[in-house]
C-alpha cells in the first residue's frame, strides 16, 4: 500500500461528530438505503466503498440536507438535524461538501470563485481577504488564480473546489469521487492533502470512490455498503480480510500492495 498515510488511527477517544442511526431511504419501490447505521469520529477519515448504486452519493446528500431519509435520524454533535436546512448545516453545524462534478463557476475566476462564497460566509472583508489568500496558497492556484475555471485542469478543478469547501472552516469534510479521472500523480497530491486536512486542520473526513486503493491508502477506516446496510467496517488491512466485504465487493484477489 501506498505510504501517503504514515499512522492510522484505530480507536478515537473523542465522542462520535456524525451520526446516521437506522436510516432508511426509497425512491419509488426501490430500497437504497435499509436500516443503515454509520458513525463519524472527531479526526477520523473514513472512506466509504461499495458497488455503483449502492448509496453512497446519497449518504453524502443525507448529510448535506439535500435530501430527507424517509426513516431514522441523522445526527451531528449528538444533535438530529433531519430538519435543518442546507445553509444551516453548513455554517452552525461545519459541514463542507466536495462533489464529484461541478462545484464551481465556470465562468469565473479561481480568485473570483472563492470570493463569491467568501462574501457569504465571512463577514468581516479583512478576514474574507486573508482566508481567500490563504487558500490560494494552501493548494498552489498563485499560478491561476486569475484564470476561468472552465479552463483548468481535473486536479485544478478538484483543489479549487476543495479550497471553496474550505472558506467556511468545515469541521466535517465530505468527499464524493475525489479520484475519479485524475492521473497517478495528482491522486498522490489529493491524497496528501486529505491527510493533512485531517492532521494539520483536525477537520473529519468521509470519502468516497471508486478507486479502492487510492482509497484505503488515506483513510484511518473504511466501510462497504453493499444492499442499503455496512456489510462491513474496519482499517484498511482488516477489511480486505472480512469475508463479507470481499463477498460484497472486493472478491477473493484484491490485494492493497
Amino acid at each position: 500500500m501506498s505510504n501517503i498515510k504514515k499512522f492510522r488511527i484505530k480507536s478515537f477517544k473523542n465522542k462520535s461528530i456524525l451520526k446516521l442511526e437506522k436510516v432508511s431511504l426509497k425512491y419509488g419501490r426501490n430500497s437504497i438505503l435499509d436500516n443503515l447505521s454509520l458513525s463519524l469520529n472527531q479526526g477520523q477519515i473514513l472512506g466509504l466503498l461499495g458497488p455503483n448504486g449502492v448509496g453512497k452519493t446519497t449518504i453524502f446528500n443525507l448529510i448535506t440536507g439535500l435530501i430527507s431519509p424517509d426513516f431514522g435520524s441523522i445526527m451531528i454533535n449528538s444533535k438530529v438535524v433531519n430538519e435543518y436546512p442546507i445553509y444551516q448545516r453548513t455554517l452552525k453545524f461545519k459541514i463542507g461538501f466536495v462533489p464529484q462534478h461541478g462545484g464551481y463557476f465556470h465562468d469565473l475566476t479561481v480568485y473570483e470563485n472563492l470570493k463569491a462564497i467568501a462574501e457569504i460566509t465571512i463577514e468581516n472583508a479583512s478576514y474574507r481577504n486573508e482566508k481567500i489568500d490563504s487558500l490560494i496558497s494552501k493548494f498552489e492556484l498563485d499560478p491561476i488564480r486569475d484564470i476561468k475555471a472552465k479552463f483548468l485542469s481535473g486536479g485544478q478543478k478538484k483543489k479549487l473546489v476543495i479550497a471553496i469547501s474550505l472558506i467556511s472552516e468545515p469541521k466535517i469534510l465530505l468527499l464524493d469521487e475525489p479520484f475519479a479521472a485524475l492521473d497517478v500523480m495528482t491522486i498522490k497530491t489529493l491524497q496528501e492533502i486529505i491527510v493533512n486536512l485531517q492532521t494539520l486542520n483536525n477537520i473529519s473526513v468521509i470519502l468516497c470512490d471508486h478507486q479502492a486503493r487510492d482509497l484505503l491508502a488515506c483513510v484511518d477506516t473504511a466501510a462497504i455498503i453493499h444492499n442499503g446496510k455496512v456489510v462491513a467496517e474496519g482499517t484498511p488491512t482488516s477489511l480486505i480480510q472480512n469475508i463479507e466485504a470481499k463477498n460484497a465487493y472486493f472478491g477473493e484477489s484484491f490485494k492493497i500492495s
